[in-house]
């Protein structure tokens, strides 16, 4: 357990450490050779110039004005200054909602902290009770409810404390869930004109044996959806030709990179290389020649490849992307079931075009359940085998308990520098290290599970990411720091009083969380504004690898807000502060330092550094206010847990309606905004619909869809043409149109009714209808 002595230690350190990356941070953005790499944003808007193309020589590489080294932090004043609605124009929706969570922190934990310091710390500091206990604990220990005797009056206060935090917290969350859900609604009808707006995406179409899935889907949706129905695009697995095509991609990179390497020299003998791995042996030969040639040969695997996928049949899935002539009728399609059978003809809205992730499309329908089952139980393993690093980690914040029970362990206590640094930051680190490939085997498990769409797939990894942070993490640390910091009185006491103990050792295990917030939160948040990694890796690739300047803009790696580790990160602060913030306030100073800081940092990254991959209008609200919402009601049950082992037996009961009011507000917030997030309001599409048609009676829908949804590898290929031809602007039908059939008709079919008879009519061929 860290003393107060061991936590001023860490805090000094992440203090210092946290200190020292702003200050790198601040001399090294101002250097022009370093400037793509803190400002990519504005370069791949097109917005800054290279500085390295002007000036004298050293001055393209260094910065020679003294005076902005003694600005070196205003870029802090400078993040803050871009307005909100400026903001969302220039980075998005996404990203401001996302800054939104480290704000909600902020108002929630500030006036919590200063309330809590006001009353919570007095009563608990003019105690006794740890002094006259046999439990191991620190000063600090001495500031939570631990330190108040059972069945003192004194528990009335948390109680009290408890429902205003409870009160206060569901009054912000009230606030911001109607400010996103107002700017969402607003964004959404100012926005421009988006493929998605138009379109849904079709899973599961029937096999038919009659008809292939192109001509079953465009004869579907003309019967059912006649007046707006536009066109469609069946979907490829185009998985194998994908790699070719990237394949192609690097081998032209290098042929371009040698041309020009032959064409700025003066030499005439053109560049040589090794055919070996790396070019590191092998038969020497002309470099432009060899890439040429794997580039014909890769050239005509392709085109046997398209040829292959195009015109055989078992490349076709059975899901298509359906756009139609107005956004009414797309949100009509989306929200609607569209077959008596429910597991067929199933309808989403489909996600934007660069948000799709094109391999999972090709993944059959009915294989999703059995892969969502396989990594469930895969998950399950994962959280209870990763207890093991957890166990080590709290045996390490937890040595005077283990040195009580192990005496021969003393000798390596001796210096006091070397105990401090291991309990008051080891620790932290050592936990951070093990959550470092965490993420990336979370995002691998959704991709595994069959998810269309890199927003979906960051969600899903979001979730599990905080799953396994609440028990891992969370209860992890709790019940195996508890076991080990309280090891040698576990020992010499029997079974019925080891409840209490673990309740009163439970608030004492805010040391530990302090280290690993000042560890993650602080030196974690001003190390990512250092972008330690994709300086270093931007400078080696320059030197080694870029060879054009399509080379050094990819170089750049500008990054993006990573919402399927950013948000869980987030979350767990939310639930410690929650969760001390009655029975051990101590812990909130770090807390509200965290957002404030996180705040300012990311704000600067996302007007500077981010580019996001999609837009999704803030469509993860829900999730967030969700997980708040569980960090509360978790607060309660342990809050109430703790105190029924503390003999408050007047004041615990009350405690049962917390969760309850708690509960019903998440019911209510659901109810009433959470809609807003999962369905778009056909007022707002009709409303949209006209303006359009107002502002741009010429307008051609068809143009503007017909390659917004055909996969990467043929978008670019003018040979290519992967969308149904659909029906053109202005032959759009004012009657009911005939639909084209190959279908034969059912000669078991006993005997035929009046409304079978009117549908083959709908359904009878004709070659009338003619297409673009």
């Amino acid at each position: 357990m860290a003393s107060s002595s061991e936590i001023g230690l860490a805090a000094a350190i992440n203090i210092l450490t946290a200190f020292a990356f702003l200050v790198a941070f601040a001399i090294l953005r101002i250097q022009p050779i370093n400037d793509r790499v803190y400002f990519p944003k504005w370069y791949l808007k097109g917005l800054r110039n290279n500085p390295l193309q002007s000036g004298a020589f050293v001055q393209k590489f260094v910065n020679l004005d003294f005076r902005s080294y003694l600005r070196f932090l205003n870029w802090m004043p400078a993040a803050l200054h871009m307005p909100e609605p400026e903001l969302i124009d220039h980075a998005g929706l996404d990203s401001v909602v996302y800054l939104r969570i480290y704000l909600t922190g902020l108002k929630i934990f500030v006036p919590i902290a200063c309330l809590a310091f006001t009353v919570m710390v007095p009563v608990n500091w003019t105690n006794r009770t740890l002094e006259q206990s046999k439990l191991t604990y620190s000063d600090i220990d001495k500031l939570s409810i631990s330190n108040i005797p059972s069945g003192s009056n004194r528990f009335w206060t948390h109680l009290v404390m408890a429902y205003t935090f409870t009160f206060w917290t569901c009054y912000i969350l009230k606030r911001e869930y109607e400010i996103i859900a107002a700017m969402r609604l607003h964004f959404i009808a100012s926005e421009q004109r988006r493929p998605d707006q138009f379109t849904v995406l079709v899973r599961n179409v029937p096999p038919d044996p009659d008809e292939t899935v192109n001509e079953l889907v465009e004869h579907f949706f003309l019967v059912n959806h006649p007046d707006h129905y536009l066109s469609h695009q069946v979907v490829y697995n185009a998985n194998s030709l994908s790699k070719l095509v990237n394949e192609k991609k690097k081998k032209q990179n290098w042929l371009d990179y040698y041309q020009l390497k032959y064409n700025r020299s003066n030499r005439s003998k053109k560049p040589s290389m090794k055919t070996g791995y790396l070019g590191l042996w092998g038969k020497r030969v002309d470099a432009i020649d060899y890439y040429q040639s794997e580039i014909d040969k890769l050239s005509k695997e392709i085109c046997k490849e398209r040829e292959k996928i195009t015109t055989s049949s078992k490349y076709i899935m059975p899901a298509s992307f359906v756009s139609f002539k107005t956004r009414w009728g797309a949100a009509v399609c989306a929200q609607t079931e569209q077959s008596r059978n429910p597991t067929i003809w199933l309808t989403e809205w489909a996600p934007e075009p660069r948000d799709v992730y094109w391999d999972n499309l090709a993944i059959p329908f009915v294989s999703l359940t059995i892969r969502r089952l396989i990594i469930a139980v895969a998950f399950f393993f994962l959280t209870f085998f990763f207890m093991i690093p957890i166990a080590f980690v709290q045996s390490l914040a937890n040595i005077d308990g283990i040195v009580k029970a192990a005496p021969f362990m003393k000798g390596v206590m001796k210096v006091d520098f070397v105990k401090s640094f291991i309990q008051g930051v080891l620790p932290g680190i050592a936990l951070k290290i093990f959550l470092i490939f965490l993420p990336s085997i979370l995002m691998m498990m959704s991709k595994f599970e069959g998810f269309t769409s890199i927003s979906a797939l960051e969600r899903r990894s979001a979730t599990r990411y905080y799953m396994f942070q609440f028990i891992n993490v969370f209860l992890g640390s709790i019940i195996t720091g508890t076991a080990f910091q309280q090891l040698n009185t576990f020992i010499h006491q029997s079974a019925n009083t080891i409840p209490v103990t673990i309740g009163a050792s439970i608030p004492m295990k805010a040391t530990f969380f302090i280290t690993y917030t000042m560890v993650d939160g602080w030196a974690g948040v001003a190390g990512e504004i250092l972008r330690l990694k994709p300086l270093i890796f931007y400078h080696l690739k320059n030197f080694l690898l870029v060879k054009t300047e399509k080379d050094r803009e990819e170089a750049m790696d500008p990054g993006s807000l990573s919402f399927n580790t950013g948000e869980p990160r987030i979350q767990l602060y939310f639930l410690l502060g929650l969760v001390y913030a009655v029975v051990t306030p101590i812990l909130l100073p770090f807390i509200v330092v965290f957002f404030g800081l996180a705040y300012v940092v990311y704000r600067h990254q996302i007007i500077n550094v981010y580019n996001q991959e999609y837009e999704s209008a803030g469509a993860f609200w829900p999730d967030v206010h969700g997980r708040i919402i569980t960090a509360l009601i978790v607060s309660q049950l342990l809050l109430m847990g703790l105190l029924s082992t503390k003999e408050a037996a007047q004041s615990t009961p009350l405690l049962i309606v917390l969760p309850v009011l708690t509960i019903w507000f998440h019911r209510f917030c659901k109810g009433r905004f959470e809609p807003a997030f999962v369905r778009y309001p056909l007022q707002e599409a009709m409303m949209k619909d006209t303006l359009e048609r107002a502002r741009e009676p010429c307008l051609n829908v068809k143009d503007y869809l017909e390659k917004a949804y055909v996969h990467p590898v043929f978008n670019n290929d003018n040979q290519w043409d992967g969308s149904d031809n659909g029906t053109s602007d202005d032959e759009w039908p004012k009657e009911p149109t005939l639909v084209a059939t190959k279908r034969s008709s059912r000669t078991n079919t006993p005997a035929q009714s009046q409304r079978s008879e009117s549908r083959r009519t709908l359904l009878d061929v004709t070659d009338e209808r003619s297409c673009p």
